[in-house]
């Protein structure tokens, strides 16, 4: 009697990204990037592969079959990537210094600090936290100095 039962993982093959021909593939990456990237619905905490899906007049297995081919990444992963990089603008930002990272996870589409903590992490293998002190370590002439009397003052160099 075998102590551990160990299988193979058996590799499957999606066979509903195959069914879906080039051409429409296309048009559809080309759509998902306008709706996703170009009117910013990252941002939106609600808009999910299946509102994206019902907006193109597709199915969510399309948008999968195609966000999975297209971008080598599944729906979320697509989704939190643009989330991250607007994130991380706004946190070098001198406008957006005093936000907190809830703050920050919460203008950009997470739902919570803790899925943004995760997906940062994720992508950029530092806490966010870590990103802002790293950023003004190099920058110093971009951190924002506090006046005692409770006014911001900028420091130029």
């Amino acid at each position: 009697m075998t102590k551990y039962n160990i299988t193979e993982k058996k590799v499957k093959e999606a066979t509903y990204r195959t069914l879906v021909n080039p051409a429409l593939m296309d048009e559809l990456k080309s759509k998902i990037l306008d709706i996703i990237v170009m009117q910013k619905k990252y941002k939106d905490k609600d808009y999910s592969a299946k509102k994206l899906a019902e907006d193109l007049g597709t199915n969510t297995r399309y948008i999968s079959a195609v966000v999975n081919v297209q971008f080598h990444t599944n729906y979320t992963s697509f989704v939190n990537k643009f989330r991250i990089e607007e994130a991380m603008t706004l946190m070098v930002d001198k406008r957006y210094q005093e936000l907190t990272m809830e703050e920050v996870s919460d203008m950009v589409g997470f739902a919570n600090r803790q899925s943004f903590y995760a997906s940062f992490f994720k992508f950029m293998n530092m806490t966010p936290r870590e990103y802002r002190l790293q950023h003004f370590e190099k920058h110093p002439s971009q951190k924002v100095q506090k006046k005692t009397n409770g006014q911001r003052k900028f420091k130029n160099v």
